[in-house]
């Protein structure tokens, strides 16, 4: 390892220590003015605190879209043909129903073990919170999938940070981009610059990443009583660790298998970026960062150009799990039974639901609430899930991250584009 590399490990050390003392700050923070103020001082300090996450957040969807293009277009031209996009394509489809399927059979299993929702009091839940998330499940029908992958213009697709859309156009672009050939080179090329230009902004905006988690964090605590919360959702909250945790077990143990002892340094790659995704409840937040370090960790840019937009739309392994965890907790809690035979469909129904609601607002919740509603299963229940669900998404948006950077990885080995030499 060269300096130039020994000194880029030593900034993403010292980013990920920063972060670390930025999430116990933040709570730290939170706790103490949630103990000694009042709760409208403490909704005040809330919102003032989270304008440094809202900063960062925006910072980093800023440049997303223009870096999901012009990655995934100079990418796609350098793949060079549609038979090559259709393998890689069918590989990575292949992998993101797999890894969603195992997913939510794992957040099946744990649900039916520990059975959370058995007992509980159901008394004490104010169901008018679940309004704003219930309200966003209609018309959650065909026609708005379609709506929501094909973008009827690239500017309002850039401007929503929609980037399935963004892919959509991506791929069509960087398709006909190598088909013209030589004559195309040199819009290829001025996208390639662009696209270095956009990677080197993205270790400016990951200066701001501290403040972002301390920000978020802190406006959590100050508002939320933790003790009060876990007493109360001991169960549910314990019973989705389990969960989550398998799904961890189990992705870390296939990326041993297809990567042998690189697993272990693909790990120290995005553990940042895991982090980041854990303090600010954002997989999307460290999507350029993600960029960068996977191809540090040795995938050829245009494998990592193409399969991480892909991933962030199809790939959401932690929020798969939930997904089945919480509608079955919810109908549990109201007693609404489901022989095994309806839980596989609700398990299908949802491998369908889920695949085009990337960039919805609190999507998780979203699909729940619309699949509580196709199976008869009280919808308002979303509201014995809110108040804990921030501190899930918290462990969600982590493994979605792990999962696309493993999904990435694996396919870049299959397709030969791996080398074990870091990037400068």
């Amino acid at each position: 390892m060269n300096h130039n590399e020994t000194k880029k490990s030593s900034l993403l050390g010292n980013l990920t220590v920063q972060i670390l003392i930025a999430m116990f700050l933040g709570a730290g923070l939170g706790i103490f003015i949630h103990d000694n103020y009042d709760v409208e001082f403490a909704i005040k300090f809330s919102d003032n605190i989270k304008i440094l996450a809202t900063v960062f957040i925006r910072l980093v969807q800023m440049i997303i879209a223009p870096l999901v293009f012009t990655t995934l277009v100079v990418g796609i031209a350098k793949l060079g043909d549609i038979k090559t996009v259709g393998r890689i394509g069918g590989k990575a489809l292949g992998w993101f129903f797999s890894a969603s399927f195992i997913s939510l059979l794992i957040g099946l299993f744990w649900v039916n073990i520990l059975q959370p929702g058995v007992g509980l009091n159901l008394s004490n839940v104010d169901l008018s919170v679940a309004a704003e998330v219930t309200g966003n499940t209609k018309g959650f029908s065909a026609q708005n999938f379609i709506e929501h992958i094909i973008p009827k213009s690239i500017f309002e697709a850039m401007a929503n940070n929609e980037i399935l859309q963004i892919v959509i156009f991506s791929i069509f672009f960087g398709l006909a981009a190598a088909s013209v050939g030589s004559f195309a080179k040199p819009v290829v090329n001025a996208l390639d610059k662009t696209s270095h230009i956009i990677l080197k902004m993205v270790n400016y905006v990951m200066k701001f990443a501290p403040l972002g988690v301390f920000g978020a964090i802190a406006g959590v605590f100050a508002i939320k009583n933790l003790n009060d919360l876990l007493i109360t959702y001991v169960k549910f909250f314990s019973s989705f660790l389990v969960g989550i945790g398998s799904l961890w077990i189990f992705l870390i143990a296939v990326g041993f298998v297809f990567l042998g002892k690189r697993m272990k340094t693909l790990l120290n790659h995005i553990i940042g970026p895991v982090i980041i995704a854990f303090g600010t409840t954002s997989s999307e937040a460290v999507f350029p960062k993600l960029t960068e370090e996977l191809e540090r960790f040795g995938i050829k840019d245009k494998i990592v150009s193409f399969m991480l937009p892909l991933g962030y739309s199809f790939n959401l392994d932690g929020s798969m799990m939930y997904m089945t965890f919480a509608s079955l907790f919810i109908a549990q809690a109201y007693g609404v039974h489901l022989d095994l035979g309806t839980q596989m469909t609700m398990l299908l129904v949802l491998m369908l639901t889920s695949k085009g609601i990337a960039g919805v607002p609190r999507a998780s919740l979203v699909v729940v609430a619309a699949t509580c509603g196709m199976f008869k299963i009280p919808i308002e229940g979303i509201a014995l899930i809110l108040p804990i669900d921030h501190f899930c998404d918290m462990f969600r948006s982590a493994t979605n991250v792990l999962g696309n950077a493993l999904a990435t990885s694996v396919v870049g080995k299959w397709e030969g584009e791996e080398t074990p030499v870091l990037k400068e």
